[in-house]
């Protein structure tokens, strides 16, 4: 489908001025025009150092052509019922303190800058090993602004992004960076600054095909809170079809505690968002028409919780707005 204009002026303006162009890692070349679905390994195929963290922290973002070793991307409707009954407690309990119409005026009225710090994970100072420009780096900053802000058609949110700090740091035991691996629970206890209300962000190479992964909100602060992402599929990357920075605002959704727009499928609750409609599994590419579910509504394929390139993706729901401010309330404020 084609981009909305103020959808291309946000690409363009958000796009670094480089013009380095560097091959692609093990993760992220041979990327296909059509896509495929993620094939199940044997156990033997997932090393020692590769145990996934439980998915109830946890979310993706995948390649379509992506053949992931262990898939952290759904949660399991036991999961996903635990973790939303205490969400719902935990709203339930501020309601009562601050009373309902005190909470739903503070949500409505809500405006949030979040501190973001930036973790560069290298493997050297060169480009192919990692070491990505500042611009791309504010380039992305940029793209998360104008995203949440609904400058790119969607519905406007309360949050907005200011860079803190970049950190840059050399260290081949981290690169790339393994989801769910003692390295990465290393690498993030000795680099993880701020609150709960810090969005720290980790760059790399990524193993095993994904683009990016990162934690739910959480009532006490755990040391493996943040966002990991390919540091090629910033505005300006060589992740073809997935370089204008749409996995970091992907990502970031996860972080307030939005889910897949495909999450339970066609059955129940789905997201848990009222305004998406259901949708039976990921879409790739940008499949215009595509309707998964017998519900209203065709699939959701431009919302930014989608696996779709980022050239279809371009917003995010009212509803999406509001559970990710009253999650902000509950978790993260």
């Amino acid at each position: 489908m084609g981009l909305r204009p103020v959808l291309l002026n946000r690409r363009i303006a958000g796009i670094a001025s480089t013009s380095l162009a560097v091959a692609l890692g093990v993760a992220t070349v041979g990327l296909l025009p059509a896509a495929t679905t993620a094939a199940t390994p044997t156990a033997a195929a997932v090393s020692a150092d590769e145990v996934c963290e439980d998915p109830t922290g946890t979310a993706a973002r995948v390649r379509g052509d992506a053949v992931v070793k262990h898939d952290p991307n759904e949660l399991t409707m036991a999961q996903l019922h635990q973790r939303e009954s205490e969400f719902a407690d935990l709203l339930q309990e501020r309601a009562k303190r601050v009373g309902q119409r005190t909470l739903s005026a503070q949500a409505a009225a809500a405006s949030v800058t979040i501190p973001v710090v930036v973790h560069v994970i290298r493997k050297d100072t060169t480009r192919a090993g990692g070491n990505i420009p500042d611009s791309m780096i504010q380039s992305q900053i940029n793209v998360l602004n104008q995203s949440f802000a609904g400058a790119t058609g969607g519905a406007a949110t309360a949050f907005a992004f200011q860079l803190q700090s970049i950190n840059r740091v050399t260290n081949t035991s981290w690169y790339p960076i393994r989801q769910g691996s003692t390295a990465e629970r290393q690498m993030k206890t000795q680099l993880r600054q701020g609150t709960k209300g810090t969005l720290n962000i980790y760059l790399g190479e990524l193993s095993g095909g994904l683009l990016g992964w990162a934690t739910f909100p959480q009532s006490t602060l755990n040391v493996m809170d943040g966002v990991v992402v390919l540091s090629e599929s910033l505005p300006g990357g060589t992740a073809t079809n997935y370089n204008q920075g749409d996995t970091g605002t992907h990502e970031v959704g996860h972080w307030l505690n939005l889910y897949h727009t495909f999450q339970g499928g066609c059955s129940g609750s789905g997201d848990q968002v009222s305004d998406t409609p259901a949708e039976a599994s990921p879409a790739y590419q940008c499949p215009t028409g595509r309707d998964t579910c017998s519900t209203a509504g065709l699939d959701p394929i431009t919302n930014f919780m989608d696996y779709t390139y980022d050239t279809c993706m371009y917003q995010f729901t009212p509803g999406q707005a509001t559970r990710m401010i009253n999650a902000w309330n509950t978790y993260r404020a």
